[in-house]
């Protein structure tokens, strides 16, 4: 049945649908202007932002990275401009055929493709990455021409990082490589991630790692307009970067380049320190290898042939590695001596030969001794059985105790990174680093070894050279350091690095001058006076002849021995002997007899330093002009008997005699 509506009843059912749709409408247009309102009111900053980082880019500017000179304003680490062939690899899309194109224009070498890939396997994917490294002005007008053929990959004017000396001093400057994730972390852990923006280079060790802060210097920012293509049309700000501080060295170049040369091929350290200051003016380590192998990202085959290499080129021998000082330790034991009342200058004692110990004989250097033997000839003659009863006489916590101040299994502080802490044992070490109980306790025989610089002793040549220094600047001891300056390349102006005074040894002159009278003897008449025969100067020094493993009672025979278990040779001295200069310490692995290796390459260094020229080694000045007497030559005797059999040594599987390189 059909319902009829009278007009009026249409005519308000019109109107209702009316004022609901324009409802509606009104209800969605509030809706609009609430959210435009949102939108350009209330969120206007954040929007405009969003717009403004659109169409403005911030491009970080990356500071040039200070330089190195020595002491005399020779650059030991330098910068220079040239081109590099780089690819984005997000704009890519085959790397693998742009290579092989772009190899048709300029030559890329299986180890450039080697690097570029190790290069994208650290880096992110949105960055640009060298194939090539400084290109030719006709290899970069090549690609030019044809640049239209390869997105994504640019040619770049970059700076670049070059060591003039090679291996000069490589473990002294250290080097620069690319940032890694490892590199990024202590980045973010420094709180310095903004000052990275854009370098992809960091110092990586010696003082380009230990100085970072002053070198990498801060970098800036340029903001340009871009277009929707992301290409920059004006230029909007520019904060300049500012370049990295330079560095000016206590080191001397020539100095060092002389005592490199004297090592030879051989292994093993030198560490020179002015008394004075503290300051370090060569510091070797042997072998030694080319930094500039890293700064485009070192080889595989590079890498391989200096990490698994026998001889640990990479360790830093002078800071980081510890080995027995040998006999070099007796001039501290003298001054222990005198210190404690155990010694006076004069006070002489029967050496027939050895000394006996627990129904046990510590052999001398000299079969039958030395007769009756005081402090003086101790030290000049090299006397074992003088600090076999020494060591006795004061105990292993005495000896400890003395040592300690003057730096000996501690740190030094000096202002490299990966420095070594040695061994001064006491039998609280001892307990500490055995886990077996019968390892764990200290024997009195252990002491007696300690005495004569072997045992569980191990020392820096760093150490041994700093506690030299201190001894021969009337017992006060400085901070070494290597960076004498600071300088802003800008204004010129040059920050000292203050000497900075560690502490004040309470050492009687008397005493000091008894011990320093003895060492001057040594090299006058005694085991370094061979090396030191002619010389227009007067020196101290004392020879040291430290034992690799435990003879285990037999007798010493260098030619029965292979080459890497035959002793290190020892030599500390200083030099003029009135007002010291120069104090250092040589160590020459598996050298032999101190007089034998390291003393002559003391000497060399010793008179460029006082005469400014290369002492010429007289022909036939060698291992076999040490006479027969000269030399420590049973120090071995700490662990040695009487009549021991003749036989090859073997080293034991673990034996506390020895040095280490760690």
């Amino acid at each position: 049945m059909m319902e009829f509506r009278t007009p009026d009843e249409e005519l308000a059912g019109f109107r209702r649908r009316v004022l609901v749709a324009g409802l509606f409408v009104a209800v969605c247009f509030g809706l609009l202007a609430a959210r435009f309102y949102y939108l350009q009111v209330l969120r206007y900053d954040y929007y405009h932002t969003r717009a403004e980082d659109n169409r403005i880019a911030l491009l970080p500017m990356v500071p040039n990275r200070g330089t190195i000179a020595d002491r005399n304003g020779v650059a030991v680490a330098r910068n220079y401009a040239a081109y590099t062939l780089e690819i984005t690899p997000s704009r890519v899309s085959d790397l693998e055929a742009t290579i092989d194109a772009l190899a048709q224009i300029v030559q890329i070498e299986p180890r450039d493709r080697r690097r570029f890939r190790k290069l994208l396997e650290e880096s992110k994917n949105f960055e640009s990455l060298p194939i090539r490294t400084r290109l030719t002005e006709e290899e970069v007008a090549r690609f030019v021409a044809r640049r239209y053929q390869f997105p994504g990959v640019e040619v770049q004017a970059r700076l670049f990082r070059d060591y003039p000396f090679g291996e000069l001093a490589s473990h002294v400057i250290g080097y620069i490589g690319r940032i890694n994730q490892r590199d990024q972390e202590r980045i973010e852990e420094t709180g310095v991630v903004a000052n990275y923006r854009g370098s992809d280079y960091i110092g990586k060790s010696g003082l380009e790692m230990s100085y970072e802060a002053e070198l990498h210097g801060i970098t800036g920012a340029e903001q340009v307009e871009v277009n929707a293509g992301g290409r920059a049309v004006r230029q909007l700000s520019r904060t300049p970067a500012v370049t990295g501080n330079d560095l000016d060295l206590t080191l001397d170049i020539e100095m060092q380049k002389i005592a490199e040369a004297a090592f030879g091929n051989r292994r093993g350290a030198l560490v020179a320190i002015e008394p004075a200051t503290g300051g370090v003016l060569a510091l070797v380590s042997k072998p030694t290898f080319d930094p500039n192998l890293f700064v485009d990202g070192i080889s595989n085959e590079d890498w391989k042939s200096l990490n698994d290499s026998p001889d640990h080129p990479l360790v830093n021998r002078a800071i980081f590695s510890t080995y027995p000082p040998g006999s070099t330790f007796k001039p501290f034991m003298a001054l222990a001596g005198l210190a404690a009342g155990k010694r006076t200058i004069t006070q002489t004692i029967p050496d027939p030969g050895y000394f006996m110990f627990g129904g046990r004989r510590f052999m001398d250097d000299k079969i039958g001794g030395h007769g009756m033997v005081d402090l003086h000839k101790s030290i000049v003659v090299s006397c074992n059985t003088y600090y076999y009863q020494l060591a006795n006489d004061l105990g292993i916590e005495g000896i400890a105790n003395f040592m300690r101040p003057l730096g000996f299994g501690s740190r030094t502080g000096v202002d490299l990174n990966g420095e070594g802490e040695g061994v001064l044992p006491t039998p609280d070490w001892k307990r500490k680093r055995f886990r077996k109980k019968e390892h764990q306790k200290w024997f009195g025989g252990e002491t007696i070894s300690v005495g004569i610089g072997q045992g569980y002793n191990a020392y820096t040549p760093l150490q041994m050279a700093n506690a030299l220094a201190a001894v021969v600047n009337d017992g006060k001891m400085f901070r070494p350091h290597v960076v004498r300056h600071v300088v802003n390349p800008v204004t010129g102006e040059r920050r000292l690095v203050e000497p900075e005074p560690v502490r004040q040894l309470a050492l009687k002159p008397e005493h000091l001058a008894a011990v320093r009278q003895a060492m001057v003897d040594v090299n006058k008449a005694g085991t370094g006076a061979r090396a030191f025969a002619g010389a227009p100067y007067s020196a101290g020094g004392k020879t040291g002849t430290a034992q690799v493993f435990s003879l285990r009672g037999q007798r010493y025979v260098e030619g029965r021995v292979i080459e890497r278990l035959r002793d290190h040779s020892w030599f500390i001295a200083y030099a003029p002997a009135d007002k010291p200069t120069i104090a250092l310490a040589v160590l020459v692995e598996n050298g032999g007899f101190g007089a034998q290796s390291a003393a002559p390459i003391a000497r060399q260094v010793i008179d460029f330093h006082l005469l400014g020229k290369r002492r010429e080694q007289p022909a036939g000045e060698d291992a076999a002009a040490v006479d027969e007497g000269d030399e420590e030559h049973a120090e071995h005797g700490a662990a040695a008997h009487e009549g021991a059999p003749d036989a090859t040594l073997v080293p034991p599987a673990a034996d506390p005699a020895g040095g280490q390189v760690q």
